[in-house]
């Protein structure tokens, strides 16, 4: 017979993993620990599932808290994986879900819960985290990187319209490489169902003829896939 009483509680919590590209780079929400453990330390924004609430539905609510974002309903949010080492939080035994997150447009973080201040940090000079959240970090970022391979993923970080210069950008912040302008946008327009042009529109201001607008094509996987380069990757 099962008996609850013989096994030692513990608690789960979320973690996210939480990006945007803004001016050409990539950065990532962090929130300052304003109590111990790690007080002062950088951390990714997260906290405890409540008792009626599932892994997603306790993301989602630790988004809007520290994004700002009064609807997070329609941003991208996906598991990384599950953190269960025993020792991985001096307090006690917890096991955390990790997510992340894609924001367009990103917004002052608010911060919440324990945190005393939140910040976006460009990614790459973040420092050392708290807990395993530097192992977070970099699961999280190379399955994002690897999924702009494969899918259609990149348009989440753009706003509803955009130019493939404003997309382009988004895999040289996330890939850490420059692309050519023309390769990219050759590949990006021969692989059916990646975008959809906005007809009539153009995206105008600045030098040079006005840029087209497009909208994500709703392609699920990319054929072919839009490989990154292996050679003039940039640190």
């Amino acid at each position: 017979m099962y008996d609850k009483h013989a096994y030692e509680p513990f608690a789960v919590t979320v973690d996210l993993a939480v990006f945007t590209v803004r001016a050409g780079r990539l950065w990532i929400l962090l929130v300052e620990r304003g109590a111990e453990p790690f007080a002062g330390w950088w951390a990714l924004p997260g906290g405890f599932l409540r008792p009626d609430e599932s892994a997603e539905a306790a993301a989602r609510r630790e988004l809007a808290e520290e994004t700002g974002f009064a609807e997070v309903a329609g941003l991208h949010l996906e598991q990384v994986r599950t953190y269960s080492e025993p020792d991985r939080d001096p307090r006690m035994r917890v096991v955390s879900v990790a997510f992340a997150a894609l924001v367009p447009g990103a917004p002052e973080p608010a911060g919440g819960g324990d945190a005393a201040r939140a910040a976006w940090v460009p990614f790459g000079e973040q420092g050392p985290l708290a807990f395993d959240h530097d192992r977070i970090l970099a699961d999280a970022h190379d399955r994002i990187g690897g999924e702009l391979e494969r899918t259609g993923l990149a348009t989440e970080f753009c706003e509803p319209e955009f130019t493939l210069g404003e997309l382009r950008r988004v895999y040289e912040a996330v890939w850490g490489t420059g692309l050519d302008p023309a390769n990219f946008r050759r590949k990006v327009l021969a692989t059916p169902g990646f975008v959809t042009p906005v007809d009539g529109a153009r995206l105008t201001g600045g030098r040079g003829k006005p840029a087209a607008l497009y909208r994500a094509g709703g392609a699920a996987t990319l054929h072919p896939p839009l490989l990154r380069p292996t050679e003039g990757r940039r640190s």
